[in-house]
């Protein structure tokens, strides 16, 4: 090879352009961000609204439903799910599909938002809409207490609103920061029905004096031009501004007389800097807390964030109130760090095995160090195109990574294995290398196109699946073509400068050469009489290879399909349900009593609850909780075998026996980003107009029913339609008669019950809200409220109860919408010993036979995008076994000599399937990629016993005698390279700790598999080369031309 040749003859050059390509790479791998996965969670856009005292429905029914209308059917969306709450919140969340332009779908969601705007009630547009990119990816929650509990929960949410968020926002990387448990500062006007009602005033006329009193106005300027004077200053003139303290809001003049008498706020009303929402709780460890939870910016390096966040925040804890303290117990960088480390440990141990095989096989240092140097050159290289296609360094580019040792080593192996043959045959080591570079030169450029090729209809695939293949392929396919590369340059040219004629006979190393050389000839004997058996008797091997192949196909549909593997992420989700109605107090003592249960547990370390906030949904609600429940670190947990199932079914049977609430421990999502929790996740919608009670019905019985399938464990519905309700009935005929309209009674209500948004006002730099509501003894049962008073059309004023009754009901407190239908979710998870592609399948099986007229069902969240990757598995499989099969069809001018190389895949796919059932593992996307990447080395020990075989026919061997000549001759380099991928994977197949579940998965596929391709490429591929070969010889200069050209 002509290329090749070259370097042989300037040494110097090759080193220098390995080197140049070993920098490039070490200073690309600097600027790449690191992060657990790739950035695979779909974009999403949320559009959030308030509308205080509205009941969940009726949010649903004229806020979301006409957004929803508008937003349906946006470029690019992947589906539409929302939450109306009984506490007056909306929260609408787009979700696009994977690859879209996040800043592309909020400006078209924010115009479709706009169109809407004008349909909706008054009151939501006085508070505006948000319409903003979400970012799903939570970075960690930072916990504040007092751990001497002298400060209370408003001082330590408004010091840290006002002293800490606004630093940690401006940090790089960071994206939203949302308060848990908040008690930011607000103006409350605790109204006195009686007294107001007492004084001849309404509550409306009461809010619309402190509106009228708390009130900017922009005066104007004395002497501004055209003035018509010759005044010498410009002076601003300054009314009136917002009032600013208690004392000044109490003093507001609500209402005066004829005699001069005059009607103050604090005659009518209890005036207090409180809160704007008490609507939920924090604690930590049963100590009251204020929680920020912070999101990861798209893009950005996760660990660089988290570390700055941290250092921040103990740059700070020197300047924080006596008795305020931080936690960072909730901390994914810690996992991803963990894993992430825990990958690199799998490179090195997997480097160091390969060069340990490397110097046994080859016997002397001057042998191994050239297959070894090929491992840093082309791993650090990989590096540089990463960086140039925009990707992270995150765990499955570093899997790509420990399996791309065992592949670039393998080049190189070809090239010195084959000078050493040589060299044995008396040859120089430079002639050597010419020779071995014409011989091995065109089958090196063929397996690193094959090894490209297979990972060509990964372009195809969309969704998450598609961006875990690409992450992948990109790293083996860069590897690859640089270890190809290096294989025709810096290897020859080290095998002519390094490799020497003959060893001394009394070393070390040439006495174990001598005794390996020895067994290994003794094998290589044995195989080739093997191989000659199975060619004498190959009309008998075609059966034995379509049972193989009737196997392979029959372990594809009976080996457990699944997504992505559920890792131990060190923490569970302890949800809390009370019954419909419950109130916040009653929940909190609930809480304290299950995390009183959790922190018994010798593997818990630290708990985080949050009260009023739905650990399902994480929405809020009064009669729900949700406690992060922290684990201690793996190594502690391991002696004990407490990993993470273990840990989830301990936690489950400490709270069972709890009758007060319903409790579920839900496992954490596995991909981080994707959906609130682990399992599986549908949305049952009433497409019928059936209504929430039916709805209820229908999602409990398929849950219920769910629960007794052997795969599914801890199936629920959140969905609750039975929260109290008093429904307020208008009497017309009197209304009409006293001229009360329906619209003041309205008024009334909301000014009274709901907390009504005043105004703003200014304090310490910052903008509060001013809310007015009646104090709590006024609006506690029916009685208040048709003790509630409102004026007629003469000016008297009357009780509620004159002109309307009240009577007692249900109806959901959070009503749930899934692609434009009233939806409720099922949740559950998938029993141990199971996959989710069979919980999958067992749940539509059951939603086939049970679900109620007028209702479907749409998957969302992990469950769809398993469902998504599922149908374009095995396109993909036929696709890269179509391209190597093309490929090789073009490099070998042969359309039956390729078939020789592809026949071989279903052998590789079957020992993949039967290693990952042996370890009780499922096929899901890494054992799938791992089948990928085995296609192509199946190509690859093939290419080389064919290419050698039809060199041996271009010199006039029969097929028989070519295959057994190539056989022999291409055993040894089989071996190695085989032998160098499976040590390199065995520290995948063995690995603990942090992420180990994905290791395991891949390591074990790959490993099973190189077995299966190494026997049966050894013994099938002579049998279809002698097949499928011509009689007649190739032309000898078909090989060569192709081998020099390239």
């Amino acid at each position: 090879m002509r290329f090749s040749q070259f370097f042989i003859r300037r040494p110097v050059f090759a080193i220098v352009l390995s080197i140049l390509i070993t920098l490039v790479g070490a200073v690309s791998a600097m600027r790449l961000p690191i992060s657990e996965f790739p950035e695979i969670v779909p974009p999403t856009v949320t559009v959030k609204a308030s509308y205080p005292g509205a009941s969940a429905q009726e949010i649903a029914d004229t806020v979301a439903a006409p957004i929803e209308q508008e937003i349906n059917g946006v470029d690019g969306m992947l589906y539409m799910s929302s939450q109306s709450v009984g506490d007056g919140k909306l929260t609408i969340s787009v979700v696009f599909k994977p690859g879209t332009d996040i800043e592309q779908a909020q400006s078209l969601v924010q115009n479709r938002v706009a169109v809407a705007e004008a349909r909706l009630p008054d009151a939501v547009r006085r508070l505006g809409l948000a319409v903003k990119k979400a970012s799903p990816d939570q970075l960690m929650v930072v916990l504040f207490d007092s751990p001497k509990g002298t400060r209370d929960q408003q001082y330590i949410s408004n010091f840290i609103g006002t002293a800490v968020k606004d630093q940690l926002a401006r940090i790089e990387g960071v994206g939203d920061i949302y308060t848990r448990g908040a008690r930011d500062f607000s103006m409350r006007i605790w109204l006195d029905p009686a007294r107001v009602a007492s004084l001849g005033l309404s509550a409306p006329e009461v809010i619309a004096a402190v509106r009228q009193a708390n009130s900017q106005v922009a005066a104007g300027v004395l002497n501004q031009p055209p003035s018509g004077s010759d005044g010498a200053y410009q002076v601003q003139v300054q009314a009136q501004s917002r009032l600013r303290d208690v004392a000044e809001f109490e003093a507001i003049i609500v209402a005066a007389h004829a005699d001069g008498g005059v009607v103050r706020l604090r005659d009518v009303a209890r005036v207090e800097m409180g809160a704007q929402d008490y609507a939920e709780s924090g604690f930590v460890d049963n100590r009251t807390a204020i929680a920020l939870s912070i999101s990861l910016l798209p893009g950005s390096n996760a660990l660089a964030t988290g570390d700055r966040v941290l250092a921040l925040l103990a740059k700070m804890e020197a300047d924080f109130p006596q008795d305020v303290a931080y936690h960072a117990y909730y901390n994914p960088t810690e996992f991803i760090r963990s894993s992430i480390d825990k990958v690199r440990d799998t490179i090195f141990e997997a480097a160091l095995l390969v060069c340990l095989a490397m110097l046994l096989f080859l016997g002397s240092w001057r042998a191994a160090i050239i297959p070894i140097l090929a491992i840093p050159v082309s791993l650090v290289g990989t590096f540089t195109v990463l960086a140039a296609m925009g990707y992270s360094l995150n765990t499955l580019s570093l899997f790509g990574l420990v399996l791309a040792i065992g592949i670039v080593v393998d080049d190189a192996i070809v090239v010195v294995e084959n000078v050493e043959r040589h060299m044995e045959d008396g040859m120089s080591p430079v002639a050597a290398a010419q020779r071995s570079m014409n011989e091995v030169g065109f089958a090196l450029v063929a397996i690193a196109l094959v090894l490209v090729a297979v990972f060509v209809p990964t372009a195809f695939i969309d969704g998450i699946s598609g961006m875990f293949y690409r992450q992948f392929a990109v790293t083996i396919a860069a590897s690859t073509v640089i270890s190809a590369l290096v294989s025709l340059t810096l290897s020859p040219a080290l095998a002519a400068l390094l490799l020497k004629p003959q060893h001394d006979a009394n070393s070390l190393g040439a006495r174990w050469m001598a005794i390996f050389n020895r067994g290994f000839s003794r094998l290589t004997g044995g195989y080739v009489q093997l191989t000659g058996r199975i060619l004498s008797r190959r009309w008998l091997m075609l059966p034995a290879y379509l049972v193989l192949a009737g196997l392979t196909l029959w372990r594809l549909d009976a080996t457990p399909r699944g997504f992505v593997p559920q890792l131990d992420r060190g923490y569970a989700i302890v949800s809390i349900q009370l019954p419909a109605g419950s109130t916040l107090a009653r929940t909190s003592a609930v809480v304290q009593d299950v995390t009183a249960r959790l922190m018994s547990h010798p593997g818990v370390a630290h708990t985080a609850a949050f009260v009023g906030t739905d650990g399902a949904t994480f929405t809020s609600a009064p009669n729900t909780a949700v406690i992060f429940t922290m684990f201690k670190d793996f190594g502690a947990r391991a002696s004990s075998g407490l990993d993470g199932p273990a840990m989830l079914g301990a936690l489950r049977g400490k709270l069972a026996p709890i009758s007060a609430a319903r409790v579920m421990v839900i496992p954490p999502p596995s991909v981080r980003g994707i959906g609130t929790g682990g399992g599986f996740k549908l949305m049952l919608r009433d497409t019928g107009g059936l209504g929430p009670q039916a709805l209820q019905a229908a999602a409990r019985g398929i849950a219920e029913e769910a629960g007794k399938l052997p795969s599914v464990t801890g199936a629920f519905t959140p969905f609750n339609a039975m929260s109290p309700q008093i429904k307020v009935e208008l009497d017309s005929t009197r209304a009409e008669y006293l001229g009360v309209p329906p619209l003041r009674i309205n008024e009334t209500l909301q000014s009274y019950l709901a907390p009504v948004f005043v105004n703003d006002m200014n304090l310490m730099g910052r903008v509060w809200r001013v809310t007015a509501q009646a104090d709590a003894p006024y609006r506690r049962s029916v009685a208040d409220l048709a003790a509630l008073k409102t004026r007629t059309a003469s000016g008297d004023m009357v009780p509620l109860g004159s002109v309307a009754t009240f009577s007692e009901g249900t109806a959901p407190f959070r009503v749930p919408r899934y692609n434009l239908y009233p939806a409720a979710e099922i949740q559950g998870s998938t029993r141990p010993g199971y996959s989710t592609g069979q919980t999958i399948a067992a749940m539509e099986e059951l939603l086939k036979a049970r679900l109620p007229a007028g209702f479907d069902y749409e998957w969302t969240e992990l469950a769809l995008q398993e469902k998504h990757a599922g149908a374009s598995t095995g396109m993909v499989l036929g696709l890269a076994v179509l391209l190597v099969y093309l490929l090789l069809a073009a490099l070998f001018e042969s359309w039956l000599l390729p078939l020789s190389v592809v026949l071989i895949v279903p052998s590789c796919v079957l020992a993949t399937l039967i290693g990952v059932s042996w370890r009780g593992l499922d096929n899901n996307v890494l054992t799938q990629i791992s089948i990928v990447v085995l296609i192509g080395l199946a190509a690859k020990n093939a290419i080389l016993i064919v290419e050698f075989a039809r060199q041996a026919m271009a010199a006039g061997a029969d097929a028989r005698a070519a295959a057994i000549a190539a056989a022999r001759t291409r055993l040894r380099p089989i071996l190695m390279t085989s032998l160098a991928f499976l040590l390199g994977a065995i520290p995948l197949m063995l690995s603990s700790g942090a992420g180990a579940e994905m290791r395991q998965s891949m390591g074990t596929a790959v490993f099973a598999g190189m077995l299966g391709v190494t026997l049966s490429g050894l013994l099938f591929t002579p049998l279809f080369f002698t097949l499928l070969s011509r009689r007649r010889a190739a032309p000898a200069t078909h090989t060569v031309a192709l081998g020099e050209a390239a």
